[in-house]
């Protein structure tokens, strides 16, 4: 029972200042100058005072509240390390025990460290986890949380301000605990293909010393060289980039004798490889409609540098001019096909013909320079067809289709073959999926028999449009038609030359995102995303391998023609191995060096701070033989102390709940109008005598 008085007045306090306040000056002045009967005077004022305050007597049915303990188990996986899990779990356990015997203590429990977003699964956040246990809780009810962790906290406060509770941490693992790991300290974002690309990385040692270790140094899965370390010293790495886009760098160290995880005997690095101005060779057999069109889409690329002859005075016209009277400039020949031939990453022949500008042996050295892994695009025009054709040069070994001698003219649409659609140069063409293809006609095919490659647009009669063919180490392509200015003109609506050009001349120079056969792998969260790119109707199944040499099966499915994908949930940060077929591929899943692994061994010194600003402890949980030994459980005041040699304490809270009042007015009713009565009536006796 809660007693208690309080006034609830007749009437207002403003009526009752100008009723009272006269009244009491007036039994003032009576006890000043000594007036008889001043005393009963001043009780009879207090008692209508009283009366019109209306004192009430109150008794409270309150209910104690509770006060409120954040139990949190660090999940992340550092606590996957030795027997840190089952200590972890074994102290959960214990400690539900200990505190259910407490009937004052509201106990939160808080898994933290194993949701399934990137932050959470990468860094140990248990004060992020304390945050939202005591967001709806006043600080006068926090009781205290005690902290199941390795030690390896990352966000841990530098201060903590504005509450009393003591936080307690129970540290999981043994103090002795040894690591080697290592890590880079400068690896670059991007680097130039077939170029050296700068880093730097570090080895340390939790066991200290400078001795040399080995470390093993990877690219996209393949060893390329083994580096000679000083422990705890800054070293330096020189790669070589090997591919446009991604490129995975691994380092590795052997692991040592009682080294507690190997997890972080493995770096990664990222680098994504940039390709240096490709350099193209136009040659344009003689001024036409289309040829501004190669010239403009190739010079519009920032990644292409253009060398560009145009054919204006073959040597058929010689009628004795000076050179130095004439404006054009000599196509240097010997300077482009034997001297810096190799110096070219593709070479484009738009509707040139055999007139004895090139020496006859000069085609053999571009089939040679095919041979051995150039690339080589013949835009054909009428000339293809005839007598001069380039067809009856010694460039015919590396041409993947020798004419028939016609030309087509007539109007005809051109369309994707079956090859065509699944192809990444083709495949997916903006105005391909209507028929017909929503794209302007084009009016002239040059005839050919027996392509070579793959033909992956036709004309009429299914006549061969475009095709692609590998010879050697090298690539060819052929496009059987010099009408694709019709669609950069916009002639009936125009059509997709821009994308169809830059997509041939990239596949020629083998751009890696346009590989008939590719394999790619991603992390996204932890969530492993692979693209199959294929020819073929069915790859069959994906094989993973994951970190710690989990083998796994993930079917691809198709998403359009020639792209199959499949995704999957794993567990593991980490590099996986991805294969199918003859491709392998390497992908990275959860942040690059995770943070979680920066630091593995079991530490009190993070949380020392904060256990000392707010009056809890730290110390070390004992033993693991199938269980652990936890310290005792003692409520305190909040003024007491909160922790001991074997306990640990949580405040209790004063804060309850009304449930109910009992009013009891002390003037009220008959007792209340007797004893004004009274009051005056004693007074007026006093005045009459």
């Amino acid at each position: 029972m809660n007693w208690s008085i309080a006034f609830e007045p007749l009437l207002s306090w403003t009526w009752l200042g100008l009723v009272l306040v006269p009244l009491a000056l007036l039994a003032l002045a009576g006890v000043l100058f000594r007036q008889r009967g001043a005393g009963f005077r001043i009780a009879a004022f207090a008692a209508l005072a009283l009366a019109l305050l209306n004192p009430v007597l109150l008794d409270e049915e309150r209910e104690p509240l509770k006060s409120v303990v954040a139990l949190v188990a660090d999940r992340s996986q550092s606590q996957d390390i030795g027997d840190r899990r089952a200590a972890t779990d074994a102290a959960m356990e214990e400690l539900r025990a200990k505190l259910g015997r407490f009937p004052q203590f509201d106990v939160r429990v808080v898994q933290a460290g194993q949701a399934s977003d990137t932050d959470d699964r990468t860094e140990t956040r248990l004060f992020g986890a304390l945050d939202s246990v005591f967001r709806d809780v006043p600080q006068s009810r926090i009781a205290g949380a005690i902290l199941v962790t390795d030690g390896q906290v990352h966000d841990a406060p530098d201060s903590i301000e504005g509450t009393n509770a003591p936080i307690h941490s129970l540290i999981t693992g043994e103090d002795d605990e040894r690591d080697r790991r290592v890590r880079f300290e400068n690896a670059p974002r991007f680097g130039i293909v077939d170029k050296p690309l700068e880093m730097t990385y570090r080895v340390t040692d939790t066991a200290g010393g400078q001795d040399a270790v080995d470390v093993r140094v990877s690219v996209n899965g393949e060893q390329v060289t083994v580096e000679r370390a000083i422990i705890g010293e800054e070293m330096s790495l020189e790669i070589i980039v090997p591919s446009a886009g991604r490129n995975i760098v691994e380092l590795s160290v052997d692991t040592v004798e009682g080294e507690i995880t190997d997890t972080n005997n493995r770096a990664i690095a990222l680098v994504d490889g940039i390709r240096e101005n490709l350099r193209v060779l136009l040659v344009s057999g003689e001024p036409h409609a289309g040829e501004r069109t190669w010239r403009n889409l190739l010079k519009s690329d920032a990644a292409v540098d253009l060398v560009h002859f145009t054919i204006l005075r073959p040597p058929e016209k010689q009628d004795g001019t000076p050179i130095n009277d004439l404006s054009l400039i000599a196509f240097p020949t010997r300077e482009l096909f034997v001297e810096k031939i190799n110096d070219f990453d593709l070479i484009i022949f738009d509707r040139y013909q055999h007139r004895d500008v090139l020496p006859i042996l000069y085609y053999d050295y571009i089939a040679e320079y095919v041979e051995n892994g150039g690339a080589l695009l013949i835009a054909a025009g009428p000339e293809y067809a005839g007598m001069q054709s380039i067809a009856r040069t010694p460039l015919m070994a590396a041409l993947p289709a020798l004419p028939t001698g016609d030309v087509i003219e007539e109007g005809f649409y051109p369309r994707l073959t079956d090859t065509g659609e699944r192809h990444p140069v083709t495949r997916g063409l903006e105005g391909s999926q209507q028929d017909p293809p929503h794209w302007s006609r084009w009016f002239r095919l040059i005839g050919i028999r027996q392509p070579e490659g793959q033909v992956v647009m036709k004309g009429p009669s299914d006549q061969p449009l475009l095709i692609l063919n590998r010879k050697g180490e090298g690539r060819v392509g052929m496009f059987l038609s010099d009408q694709g200015w019709l669609w950069a003109r916009g002639f009936e609506g125009g059509g997709p030359h821009v994308s169809l050009y830059r997509r041939i001349a990239h596949w020629l120079m083998k751009e890696p995102e346009l590989e008939e056969e590719r394999l790619t792998a991603n992390g996204r969260g932890m969530t492993l995303d692979i693209r199959r790119q294929t020819m073929s109707d069915d790859p069959g199944t994906a094989t993973i391998l994951s970190p710690s040499g989990e083998r796994m099966d993930a079917p691809l499915t198709s998403d359009s023609p020639g792209i199959f994908s499949a995704s999957l949930t794993v567990d593991e940060i980490g590099l996986y191995q991805v294969a199918n077929g003859d491709l392998t591929t390497l992908a990275h899943v959860g942040p690059v060096n995770a943070l979680e692994f920066a630091e593995t061994v079991s530490t009190e010194d993070v949380l020392k701070p904060v256990a000392d600003a707010t009056g809890g402890s730290v110390r070390r949980l004992e033993g693991f033989a199938g269980g652990v030994s936890v310290p005792g459980i003692v409520p305190v005041r909040a003024t007491g102390q909160a922790s001991g040699r074997d306990w640990i304490g949580l405040r209790t809270t004063n804060d309850s709940v009304l449930k109910s009042v009992n009013r009891v007015p002390l003037f009220g009713g008959f007792f209340g109008l007797g004893l004004l009565l009274l009051a005056l009536g004693s007074m007026w006796w006093r005045e009459g005598r």
